[in-house]
């Protein structure tokens, strides 16, 4: 009994030590983004190919807030790593996509389901996107 109770402490504490680095991650990314110039901010975004404010909103969100895409594409027979090399436009743009994206919890219990191959054009922005550039992949 008592070990049980020791194991169950330890994942709270473990999900507590997780939120509390992706919050600190977040807090870091939003504090160097304070630290720029707004002609800083302006040239990092225009690099990106994003406005100011885009690259601002995108930060804010944190440093996870594409995950969910290399776990889609990967179960839409799609190497995410190999589409990163070979075509990192493409990779910037559905990242920007998904990081704005508000269906994240849809998305990541389909993806725990192992069914956003199947579901995600009901709610995913980039589907139009994915089907345009993947087709070939999945016939």
């Amino acid at each position: 009994m008592m070990k049980q109770q020791s194991h169950d402490h330890r994942g709270v504490l473990d999900a507590i030590a997780g939120w509390v680095k992706s919050y600190r991650e977040a807090i870091g990314l939003r504090n160097e983004m304070a630290n720029c110039t707004p002609e800083q901010v302006a040239s990092i975004a225009r690099d990106m190919g994003l406005t100011s404010g885009e690259l601002l909103s995108i930060t804010a969100k944190g440093p996870r807030a594409a995950d969910e895409l290399p776990r889609l594409l990967r179960a839409l027979g799609v190497d995410p790593v190999k589409l990163a090399s070979e075509d990192p436009g493409t990779m910037r743009d559905l990242q920007r996509i998904c990081i704005t994206c508000g269906h994240k919890g849809q998305c990541q219990h389909d993806l725990a389901k192992g069914t956003a191959a199947s579901h995600y054009r009901e709610y995913c922005p980039n589907a139009v996107s994915l089907d345009a550039l993947f087709h070939d992949n999945r016939n």
